[in-house]
């Protein structure tokens, strides 16, 4: 097929020209053409609302129970991140606590607090053995330690040096049992009573 080169002009704009195929329904001045369009516009207006009302209910659905799910979510993992968070401050506070006590220097008063606290849960037991760090025997040998010269020389009541034994801390042995007044057992069992 041949391709048209030349343009053609027209002295007069075209009137009532149309393409080819069949003839266009023209609903002017057509009472029934113009109901039938009516209708048909007015019932694919109410279906296109239709489905898009059933849309936006779905997507509202949808959304609903995404919401339910977060707010689900959340409920459960509050509860969760509140007691986590709770073990790691006592965590926290139990190794500040632990710096702190290693960090303080032994003393006279420390060591005999403790000797009495330890004699305080065997009172009546009888025979006593108070098991000592060496170190802290010897300071209080040298602060002639009341605590010393209570001493039983019949062997009933007596300080032992004890290398077993840490720095601050006593063991006090009886015939019923063991109070044991370290400062590293109070601290495990402070850790044993506030974590679980």
């Amino acid at each position: 097929m041949n391709a048209w080169s030349e343009i053609v002009k027209l002295s007069a704009p075209l009137r009532d020209a149309r393409a080819p195929g069949p003839a266009p329904v023209m609903s002017q001045g057509n009472p029934a053409l113009e109901d039938q369009w009516r209708a048909s516009y007015e019932l694919g207006r109410i279906e296109g609302e239709k489905a898009l009302s059933e849309q936006l209910l779905k997507q509202r659905t949808e959304m609903h129970e995404l919401f339910q799910g977060l707010l689900n979510s959340l409920r459960q993992a509050v509860p969760q991140v509140v007691r986590d968070t709770e073990k790691l401050v006592v965590s926290l506070a139990l190794e500040v606590a632990q710096k702190l006590v290693g960090d303080i220097p032994i003393s006279v008063p420390m060591v005999e607090s403790s000797i009495r606290e330890a004699l305080a849960q065997v009172e009546g037991a009888g025979q006593l053995t108070v098991r000592l760090h060496p170190a802290d025997l010897e300071l209080l040998q040298n602060s002639n330690s009341p605590l010393l010269a209570s001493e039983d020389k019949s062997g009933e009541f007596r300080f032992v040096g004890s290398q077993e034994v840490s720095r601050g801390g006593c063991v006090v042995q009886t015939r019923f049992g063991t109070v044991d007044a370290r400062r590293e057992t109070k601290l495990d069992l402070m850790k044993r009573n506030l974590l679980p």
